[in-house]
């Protein structure tokens, strides 16, 4: 087998490092292996941690990240990755068994630059199994492809991490390290540009762990609508239906309530009548949540909060853009 480069760019990832480690060492590839661990500054013992695996293991590598944002980590590491073939890891990602293996084997037979598969989220409280319920759900974030099990193998846009050509990834400059947010979805958009094939496969399942805390949810979810902006500014091909939902509906609800709420204190009934709005939202929320059959009873409580923050910091995010 083609000896392979594991790239995790990691910082803030005590409580899962140990985890994404074990579980790249455990899918026994049978080439030659290296791990890089690109630490960005943590709050956390995150470098410790990642310094105490290198020393137990002469296969994992530590490198500083100084600025910490996830593209930088990832060029770091591809650059001094020892080998043609580079598997990007996150640090609070775990590897299904084989997965390796089987992208190696999906690049020989595609031909692609890069290959990806399924993110699956599962949560381990109450509320991170809601927000993983919406994360694997067509209500939680539009149906994208790779959050999906019945998407089929082939073409796509984009995937979930991905392992890569490393000649290719260098060949059209890496990771664009001013997308602090979206970098993947903006790499594998200039890889297609650039004649390259970007090959889904649902055999390849990566399980994510959400974040298990509004305040961190909100954050997360409207800063990547600011960058998902930035990404459709600067590529304006790439904006879709799907993603101007979350931005329409901000408008629509925050435009709905204000006017209602107007007209119902004016008593001008065209203008009560926009409330119509928030009030379709809220039974969509209410439909989706019934929709979701699997979920328990304290996650389903949670879920139709989880939902309108994702749908609403998300599109918040995009309508407001970076800050000039």
């Amino acid at each position: 087998m083609q000896p392979v480069s594991v790239v995790m760019p990691v910082r803030n990832e005590e409580k899962h490092l140990r985890a994404a480690v074990a579980r790249v060492l455990d899918q026994h590839y049978p080439g030659d292996l290296e791990i890089i661990l690109a630490v960005g500054p943590s709050d956390d013992d995150t470098r410790r941690l990642a310094d105490e695996l290198a020393e137990v293991d002469p296969r994992i590598v530590v490198l500083d990240n100084p600025t910490g944002f996830t593209p930088a980590g990832l060029n770091i590491g591809v650059r001094h990755a020892s080998h043609d073939v580079v598997v990007r890891v996150d640090g609070h990602g775990e590897l299904s068994p084989g997965y390796i293996a089987t992208a190696v084997a999906l690049l020989d037979d595609t031909g692609a630059a890069n290959v990806g598969g399924l993110m699956d989220a599962q949560g381990t409280s109450p509320l991170s199994e809601a927000i993983a319920a919406a994360y694997n759900s067509r209500f939680g974030l539009g149906g994208g492809g790779f959050h999906l099990a019945d998407t089929p193998a082939g073409p796509a846009d984009t995937v979930f991490l991905g392992v890569f050509r490393k000649d290719v990834l260098l060949s059209i400059g890496g990771f664009d390290e001013t997308l602090h947010r979206a970098q993947d979805w903006e790499l594998n958009y200039r890889l297609r540009r650039a004649g390259h094939l970007v090959y889904f496969s649902p055999d390849l399942r990566v399980v994510y762990h959400p974040r298990d805390s509004y305040g961190a949810l909100i954050s997360q979810f409207y800063s990547t609508g600011q960058w998902r902006r930035e990404v459709a500014d600067r590529h304006p091909d790439t904006v879709s239906l799907r993603y101007l939902a979350p931005p329409l509906t901000v408008l629509g609800v925050g435009g709905g309530l204000a006017g209602g709420l107007l007209g119902l204190a004016l008593r001008i009934r065209p203008l009560a009548l926009l409330l119509a709005a928030p009030l379709s939202y809220l039974a969509f929320v209410a439909a989706a949540t019934a929709a979701m059959g699997q979920l328990g009873p304290a996650a389903r409580a949670r879920f139709p909060l989880v939902l309108a923050i994702m749908h609403l910091a998300w599109g918040a995010g995009f309508v407001r853009g970076l800050p000039d």
